[in-house]
């Protein structure tokens, strides 16, 4: 089969709609259930490649939450913390296999953008991974297999019309990739650039301490950059993206983006938000609504009467700015990477706020030396990659 008849575009309106391989070669993937759509197509294909690019420069099974074509989480699979798996509302989870672990983390780290996701997993498809995944709000999942078992309990989603796309591991694209705007076609060379450690051999900062973990973890934040929006920016920590930012028109508010993401992460881990008294039988998503307000800036429309007592047992004390800040500043070790160059310093302040401590960017601005001096003030260390990783 050399094409699929969709029901519509992006939008209702937009129709017909269809892919297809120009070539009348076979498509490369097969629908196992459900009806996918134009753009659960459009995330699950770039979903597919930054996974596959994880696993190829990890070595680890990869996983993927796709909303809107940009990651709002991807990670590999190393295994989870007590703090994590609560964090994650999967306590009860048990012993995880790895690849499962990827998909908890990277469904985890921005659980409202990630709601509604599209899931892309390097690995076949496990009962373990199934298990978590029937537990989220989700419109599908592409692999590149699935077992029995993970089919049998993907099919007890939305009534068995859950949506489970089996790619071809080996399918090669062609070297030229094309697109069409305004009836205009565009070509160009595919985007193929290895992200490995030489990519990260120039370190410009006096600090030239990369270690083996901060390696593997800007990989995942440059491979993640590959497939996002620019602009964009993305923190990684322990091997998972914690926050990114996508798609902006200014490089600082992509870092102030993806730095409130990873500071949300990280405050879900203090005790304060640990110990929050939620009512029995709250869901998860009303849990994670109820969370990212309590710390943000409007904290008062989950605490005020008449509000809390629709999500909590016992009315929360509010987290202050100072003892969010406290806690904040106890994250460190965060590897940031971004898709171009940073044109001022003012992105390494931001980044300093979020425990930055390792950074690859391309290099080239004509404020460089200011740059480095503001990573060298911090210690930090900073590779020049030399490459711009724009992706639209």
């Amino acid at each position: 089969m050399n094409e699929l008849l969709l029901k519509y575009g992006c939008n209702p309106n937009q129709k017909p709609s269809r892919i297809y391989m120009a070539d009348q070669s076979d498509l490369p993937l097969t629908v196992l259930s459900g009806k996918p759509g134009y753009i659960n197509f459009m995330d699950a294909l770039n979903g597919w490649q930054l996974v596959r690019d994880l696993k190829k420069a990890t070595g680890l099974p990869a996983a993927a939450s796709f909303k809107h074509v940009s990651p709002a989480g991807a990670a590999v699979g190393l295994p989870l913390t007590d703090t994590l798996k609560k964090i994650y509302w999967i306590e009860d989870a048990g012993e995880l296999s790895p690849l499962a672990c990827a998909y908890a983390r990277a469904r985890g780290a921005d659980r409202m953008s990630s709601f509604g996701d599209f899931i892309s997993l390097s690995d076949v498809c496990d009962a373990d991974t199934a298990s978590l995944i029937r537990r989220e709000v989700s419109d599908g999942v592409i692999a590149p297999g699935f077992t029995d078992e993970a089919l049998e309990i993907l099919s007890q989603k939305k009534n068995g019309n859950y949506v489970a796309i089996q790619i071809d591991e080996n399918y090669v694209p062609e070297p030229l990739e094309k697109r069409q705007i305004y009836g205009i076609t565009f070509e160009q060379g595919r985007q193929e650039l290895p992200i490995d450690d030489a990519l990260l051999s120039n370190i410009v900062t006096a600090n030239k301490d990369l270690t083996e973990a901060a390696a593997r973890d800007l990989k995942i934040a440059l491979i993640t950059l590959k497939y996002t929006q620019s602009n964009s920016v993305c923190f990684v920590k322990d091997g998972q993206a914690i926050g990114v930012g996508a798609g902006q028109q200014s490089r600082v508010h992509c870092t102030r983006l993806a730095g409130s993401k990873a500071d949300n992460w990280w405050l879900r881990q203090s005790p304060q938000v640990l110990g929050l008294p939620f009512l029995e039988g709250i869901r998860r998503a009303e849990r994670d609504n109820a969370i990212d307000v309590y710390i943000g800036a409007e904290y008062q429309d989950v605490l005020a009467e008449g509000a809390w007592q629709k999500v909590f047992r016992e009315k929360p004390a509010v987290f202050t700015e100072e003892e969010k800040r406290a806690w904040l500043d106890t994250l460190t070790d965060v590897a940031l990477g971004s898709d171009a160059f940073f044109p001022f310093s003012d992105n390494i302040e931001r980044a300093k706020k979020s425990g930055v401590r390792y950074i690859a960017e391309p290099g080239g601005s004509v404020r460089d030396d200011d740059v480095i001096a503001c990573c060298d003030k911090y210690n930090m260390v900073m590779s020049f990659t030399g490459i711009r990783l724009f992706h639209h």
